[in-house]
C-alpha cells in the first residue's frame, strides 16, 4: 500500500501512465469491458460466457438489486487511512474479493486457467479452480505458489470419481472444497441452444477428468464405440479435430484411438448427480480435512440445515443467472440467510457483481466476501494475464474508494447502517 492508498494510486496510475504513454490496461467501465471481451471472442465462446438461462431475466434481476440498494454515507470521519483486507480461513486478504470457478476458460484466451491464476496469485486473492477448467488444477497450483487457491465440485455420479478429485485438490494447496449445488442439471441456456454448441463435447473444459487416474480408468473400462458413426460434415470434422486436440496426448495418436470420444461420453455420464441430497454430504466431510462450502444456496432454511450439519462456509449464488430463469437475486436472498445463521460460518456472495461498490453492499448486508465471474473472464479474453490482473486492481481501487467515501475506514466499519434505512 502507499500513502495514497490503493484507490487514488490505482488512479494516479491511469492518469499518469496515460500522460507517459503507457499502453493502456482493459475498459474499466463494465460494459465497455464485456464488449471488449465480445469482439475478441468467437460467437460461441462469448455465447457460452456472457449467457443466461432462459430470457435471462435472473441477469437483469441481480444487477435490478443491487442497484436498489443506496448507499449512505457517513461524513467528518478519518478515512485518510483504510484497510481493505479481510480475513478468511485463517488468511489475511487485501480484500473481500474471491476469482469465482468459471469453466471452459480457454475460449477465452489460450492460456486459461494458468493465466488466471498467475494474475490471482501475484495480486493476492483466492482463486477458486474450477471443476471445468481448460488447464489441470496441479498446473495451476504450481504457477500460483504458496498463494492462496480453493476447489470447486461438481459431485459425479461415481464416488470414486468425487474422491479422487477431492484428494487432487488436498495435494496441490486448496484449503477449501466449494461444492456446487445449482448445476446437477445444465439450464436451459437459450443462447447455446441457438448456437447448438455445447464445449465439452469438443474436449473444452474436461481437463480435470482427463487427468485423473479414476476418471482415465473408467474410460479405459468403458465399452468400444457401439453406435454407428454419422457421415462426415465439415462441423463434424472441426468437432473431432478440436477434440483430438484438446485430449492429452500427442494428435497423431488421438486422431487414430477412440479415447477421446470415449472420454467425452463418459464425462457426459458421470459429469452430475441430480440424485444429491444432504444424505451425501457427509461422505465428503470423511474424506477431507478441509473447510467445505456449499455454493448455490438461497434459501434460509437450507442455510440453517448446512451449518446444523457442519458445513464451514456457504456461497449464495445463482450461478451467474446462468440455471434458472426468474430467480432470487443473490443480494436479496442474503439478509434472510445471514439472519437464519448469524455469524457461524463465512458468507460469501456471488452472481451480478460488477465493482467494487457492488461488493461494499454485500459487505454491509453480512457476506463475508463477494466471488468476481464474468468480469474477469473478460479481463482474460481482452488482454490475457494482465487483463484480469486490471481487473482485479479496479475493483479492490473502487471498493477502497467506497469505502472511504462512505465513511468507513475499515471493513470491519461497513454494517446495515451504511445503507439506506428500510433496505
Amino acid at each position: 500500500m502507499t500513502e495514497l492508498g490503493l484507490g487514488r494510486q490505482r488512479q494516479a496510475d491511469i492518469y499518469l501512465g496515460a500522460l507517459s504513454g503507457a499502453r493502456r490496461g482493459v475498459p474499466v467501465d463494465p460494459a465497455k469491458l464485456e464488449e471488449a471481451a465480445r469482439r475478441r471472442m468467437s460467437g460461441e465462446a462469448f455465447a457460452y460466457i456472457a449467457g443466461g438461462a432462459g430470457l435471462e431475466s435472473t441477469m437483469r434481476t441481480n444487477r435490478d438489486a443491487f442497484d436498489r440498494l443506496q448507499i449512505v454515507p457517513r461524513v467528518l470521519r478519518d478515512v485518510s487511512t483504510r484497510d481493505t483486507s479481510i480475513e478468511l480461513f485463517g488468511r489475511r486478504l487485501p480484500g473481500p474479493f474471491l476469482l469465482a470457478p468459471i469453466g471452459v476458460l480457454e475460449m477465452a484466451h489460450q492460456e486459461a486457467d494458468l493465466a488466471v491464476a498467475r494474475a490471482a496469485a501475484a495480486e493476492g486473492f483466492p482463486m477458486i479452480f474450477s471443476n471445468q477448467a481448460s488447464v489441470p488444477m496441479e498446473r495451476c497450483a504450481e504457477a500460483m505458489g504458496a498463494s492462496p487457491r480453493w476447489f470447486q465440485l461438481y459431485w459425479s455420479t461415481s464416488n470414486e470419481l468425487v474422491e479422487s478429485l477431492v484428494g487432487r485438490a488436498e495435494a496441490c494447496g486448496c484449503e477449501a472444497i466449494v461444492v456446487t449445488l445449482d448445476t446437477t442439471l445444465l439450464g436451459w441456456r437459450t443462447r447455446d441452444l441457438d448456437l447448438a454448441y455445447l464445449p465439452f463435447l469438443r474436449g473444452k473444459g474436461i481437463a480435470q477428468y482427463t487427468h485423473d487416474p479414476v476418471f482415465r480408468r473408467l474410460v479405459d473400462q468403458a465399452e468400444g464405440e457401439t453406435a454407428q458413426r454419422p457421415r462426415p460434415t465439415f462441423a463434424g470434422l472441426s468437432a473431432l479435430f478440436q477434440l483430438t486436440r484438446a485430449y492429452p496426448g500427442s494428435f497423431r495418436t488421438n486422431i487414430r484411438s477412440p479415447q477421446p470420444r470415449r472420454a467425452v461420453r463418459q464425462f457426459l455420464e458421470v459429469y452430475s448427480r441430480p440424485s444429491l441430497t444432504w444424505n451425501d454430504l457427509p461422505f465428503l466431510r470423511e474424506r477431507t480435512r478441509l473447510p467445505i462450502l456449499l455454493k448455490g444456496v438461497l434459501h434460509p432454511e437450507d442455510a440453517r440445515r448446512a451449518v446444523d450439519g457442519g458445513v464451514d462456509g456457504l456461497v449464495v449464488s445463482n450461478h451467474g443467472g446462468r440455471q434458472i430463469d426468474g430467480e432470487i437475486a443473490t443480494i436479496d436472498a442474503l439478509p434472510p440467510i445471514v439472519e437464519a445463521v448469524g455469524s457461524r460460518v463465512p458468507i460469501l456472495l456471488d452472481s451480478g457483481v460488477r465493482g467494487g461498490a457492488d461488493a461494499f453492499k454485500a459487505v454491509a448486508l453480512g457476506a463475508s466476501a463477494v466471488l468476481i465471474g464474468r468480469p474477469y473472464a473478460y479481463g482474460l479474453a481482452v488482454a490475457g494475464e494482465r487483463g484480469v490482473r486490471d481487473v482485479l486492481q479496479n475493483f479492490l481501487a473502487d471498493f477502497d474508494l467506497t469505502m472511504g467515501l462512505a465513511g468507513c475506514a475499515s471493513v470491519e466499519e461497513i454494517s446495515p447502517e451504511s445503507l439506506a434505512a428500510g433496505v
